[in-house]
């Protein structure tokens, strides 16, 4: 199970976050801090493998701490989370390593995204852990944050809980059918449980193969529409 550190000043949010964290059976919170200085002051003697983190918080931001993080070669992957929608903020955190950056408001299934999104990175450098790596892997890691292998190559390793079958049984349904499709949809279609879907979804939008896009038009909780990426 992946251990979470949750950096947020807003308790609401910082709820919220943890309650997403928790409905992944993957994953779960160790701790939450309210500021930047707060969560170095932990991890100076706590490990996490993934931090979810905001930006702007009071005594230390999380730009910050995100810089003392990496100077200090603390392992641990961070997701970060802010209102800020600007380009500068983005650059910023990108040129330090984040594995993903979630803008308020963010929906539940966007947020799942992210956790799925660190677990394939961390499942596909597990998988080689004792091998020397080749090229076009290296590639794939770094192309997809840490996606599998390309599906053309029928020898490619997946990462723990993706079923080839499955996979390539939704390929060739989202390949079929054109125009945004939901998750609900995808799974009363293919017969397969929307959790299921959504880990599936993840993986392929890390693949390239499906792009996601949040429907805020629901008129209750957003939710995650996905299409098929032509090439």
């Amino acid at each position: 199970m992946y251990k979470v550190l949750i950096v947020e000043d807003d308790p609401m949010v910082a709820m919220i976050n943890e309650q997403y964290v928790l409905k992944n059976k993957n994953f779960s919170v160790t701790k939450t801090c309210r500021n930047g200085q707060e969560a170095l002051d932990f991890l100076a003697s706590n490990s996490v493998d993934l931090i979810i983190m905001d930006v702007y918080m009071p005594y230390m931001n999380g730009i910050e701490a995100l810089k003392e993080i990496r100077e200090k070669k603390i392992s641990s992957e961070v997701i970060m989370v802010t209102a800020a929608n600007d380009t500068a903020t983005l650059e910023e955190t990108m040129h330090l390593g984040v594995i993903d950056f979630l803008i308020k408001p963010f929906a539940y299934e966007r947020f799942q995204v992210a956790l799925e999104k660190f677990a394939a990175k961390v499942e596909a450098l597990r998988t080689k852990a004792d091998s020397v790596l080749d090229q076009s892997y290296v590639d794939s890691i770094i192309s997809n944050s840490g996606s599998a292998p390309s599906l053309l190559n029928p020898n490619a390793e997946l990462p723990k809980g993706i079923q080839r079958k499955t996979l390539e049984k939704l390929k060739e349904y989202m390949q079929e059918n054109s125009g945004w499709i939901t998750g609900d949809d995808i799974s009363e279609a293919v017969g397969l449980s929307c959790v299921t879907v959504r880990h599936y979804m993840a993986f392929l939008m890390e693949m390239g193969i499906v792009t996601g896009n949040i429907n805020y038009e629901t008129g209750g909780r957003p939710s995650m529409l996905y299409r098929f990426t032509k090439k």
